[in-house]
C-alpha cells in the first residue's frame, strides 16, 4: 500500500452530550488526565508516521487551532520562572511548521460531509481518518497497527479498525461481515449499520479508525443524505466496496468511547493508572470511593 502521510480529524461536532461543559469549550479539548482528548489522538497519528494533520472544524473551535500553535506569552513566563520541564513538554506537543491544516465544515451535515470537506487538502492519495471521540489505549497505537497490516494488502485496499462487543450491543454500531484472512487482517464481506442482534453478520464493530482510498471523495460528493438527514460515511464506503476491497483489523488494545460520559470517565481512570507519577495515589482514592459505596 502507498505510504499514509495524511490524517483527517473531524472536530466540528457540538458536543451536546457534555453540556454545559462544552458550551464554550470544544469537547475535543476536554482533558484526559492532563492532555486534551484531541492531543491523545494526534499523538497516535504521529506515532504511526503521519506527516500532515488535517482538522475539519466548525464555529467556536478556534481554541483547537490555538492549542496546536505557539503561545509566546506562556512560553516567556515559563522561561522567566525556570519551568524547563513544562517548556519541554509544550515543545514536544507542538507540530512542525506547515504540518497542520484547518478547514471548515460550515453546516452540520454528518461525518461523510466532514470528510468530504478535507478533499482538497488530502488530494489524490490514501489517507487516515481518526475520530477524536475514540481513544485506543495500547503501547502500539491503533493506527500504527493498521498501517503495519496494510503492508500485506493490495495497494487499493481500505482498512477499518474493528473490535468485538457483546451481542446485545451490536445494534448500537456499524457491524462487519468476516471473510478470508490475510495476515492479521480479514476481508470485509458486508457492512451493516446498527443491525438487530439476530441479523448482525458478526460481533465485530467499526471503531473510529479508517484508512481510505481517495475515490471515497467522489462518492461523498454525490452521496444523498441518509439517516438523520446527514451524509453518511458508511453509505459511501458501501458504494466504494463494490469496486475496491475493504479489510478489517481487530486491533490490540482497549478502546474508550469518549463521546459518552462513562467512556470519558473510564478513559481518565485508565490513563491515570498508566501514569507512574499519579497511579499510586489514584488507586488509593479509587479504593476509598468504592469502599464508601
Amino acid at each position: 500500500m502507498t505510504r499514509i502521510r495524511k490524517a483527517i480529524f473531524p472536530v466540528a461536532g457540538l458536543g451536546t452530550r457534555f453540556l454545559p461543559a462544552t458550551k464554550a469549550m470544544p469537547k475535543e479539548m476536554l482533558p484526559i488526565v492532563d492532555r486534551p482528548l484531541i492531543q491523545h489522538v494526534v499523538d497516535e497519528a504521529r506515532q504511526a508516521g503521519i506527516e500532515h494533520f488535517i482538522f475539519v472544524t466548525g464555529r467556536n473551535k478556534s481554541v483547537i487551532e490555538d492549542h496546536f500553535d505557539r503561545q509566546f506569552e506562556l512560553e516567556l513566563t515559563l522561561m522567566e520562572r525556570g519551568k524547563k520541564t513544562e517548556l519541554a513538554l509544550l515543545s514536544e506537543d507542538l507540530p512542525e511548521a506547515g504540518t497542520v491544516s484547518f478547514t471548515r465544515q460550515q453546516s452540520p451535515l454528518g461525518l461523510g460531509h466532514a470528510v468530504w470537506c478535507a478533499r482538497e487538502l488530502v488530494g489524490h492519495e490514501p489517507f487516515a481518518l481518526l475520530l477524536p471521540d475514540v481513544l485506543v489505549q495500547h503501547s502500539r497505537g491503533c493506527l500504527a497497527q493498521m498501517i503495519d497490516a496494510a503492508q500485506n494488502l493490495d495497494g487499493s485496499a481500505n482498512i477499518l479498525a474493528v473490535e468485538k462487543v457483546p451481542k446485545e450491543r451490536v445494534h448500537m454500531y456499524g457491524v462487519v461481515g468476516v471473510g478470508e484472512r490475510k495476515g492479521k487482517a480479514f476481508a470485509i464481506t458486508k457492512m451493516v449499520e446498527k443491525p438487530k442482534a439476530s441479523e448482525a453478520p458478526s460481533d465485530l464493530t467499526i471503531t473510529g479508525r479508517y484508512i481510505l482510498q481517495p475515490q471515497i471523495f467522489e462518492l461523498l460528493e454525490k452521496q444523498a443524505a441518509g439517516a438523520g438527514g446527514e451524509i453518511q460515511l458508511t453509505d459511501a464506503m458501501l458504494a466504494l466496496s463494490r469496486s475496491q476491497p475493504f479489510y478489517g483489523l481487530e486491533f490490540e488494545g482497549h478502546s474508550f468511547d469518549c463521546g459518552s460520559k462513562i467512556g470519558f470517565l473510564a478513559a481518565n481512570v485508565a490513563y491515570g493508572l498508566e501514569r507512574a507519577d499519579i497511579a499510586p495515589e489514584l488507586r488509593i482514592a479509587l479504593r476509598r470511593l468504592l469502599a464508601d459505596e
